[in-house]
């Protein structure tokens, strides 16, 4: 995988990682309530369920534009479609700076084995990879290219919970985010549409 597809893939799984949510919530929760190192258990956990489901999507698409080109193509332009509804629901959308950020709760996830089960058990993220990886899998793409996509998306969502985890929130970051999360929405918004045109013109 050279670098220029590389990049663009490595930019959404940041842009994903650091979007408030349940996982962000729950690793705060656990750090709070049961210390820095179960926070990073936690992070290390669910960067290894994304990981896997990253894997496992990458693989399927692999096999599928092996056995069933055409399918891999419907595919293709349904994710491009599923991109154009998430940017549009992005950009409609109320900024995240103005409504309320995800606050610690209790939980029975807890650890390496509740990281990664919200993780995998989130059909969300499912959708997402079959959305995402499909504008990136080609038809001469090996082994090692599946294995790197898959450490990109685990790798930067776990250093991303384990950077929260070890206070990140204490340095302001997590503030300057939520104080200019309608730019990160933006940016989100317009890579997706740029993957999406990307299909349309590859045709």
């Amino acid at each position: 995988m050279s670098f220029t597809t590389w990049l663009p893939l490595a930019t959404i799984c940041v842009l994903g990682a650091i979007s408030p949510g349940p996982s962000l919530a729950l690793v705060i929760n656990n750090t709070v309530q049961r210390g820095t190192a179960t926070g990073l258990n936690t992070a290390i956990g669910h960067g290894l369920g994304v990981a896997l489901y990253a894997l496992i999507t990458a693989m399927g698409l692999g096999l599928m534009i092996s056995q069933t080109p055409w399918l891999f193509q419907g595919l293709q332009y349904a994710g491009a479609a599923f991109l154009l509804y998430m940017a549009f629901n992005i950009l409609r959308a109320k900024s995240a700076a103005d409504t309320e950020e995800p606050k610690p709760h209790k939980s029975r996830f807890v650890g390496f084995g509740g990281g990664f089960m919200v993780a995998f058990l989130n059909p969300k993220l499912a959708i997402f990879f079959l959305a995402l990886f499909s504008q990136f899998v080609r038809e001469d793409l090996t082994l090692g290219d599946q294995l790197v996509m898959m450490a990109t998306a685990g790798g930067i969502d776990a250093l991303w919970y384990a950077a929260v985890a070890l206070g990140i929130g204490r340095t302001g970051l997590l503030g300057w985010l939520k104080s200019n999360a309608l730019w990160v929405d933006r940016t989100s918004a317009l890579i997706f549409i740029a993957l999406a045109t990307a299909v349309v013109l590859r045709t």
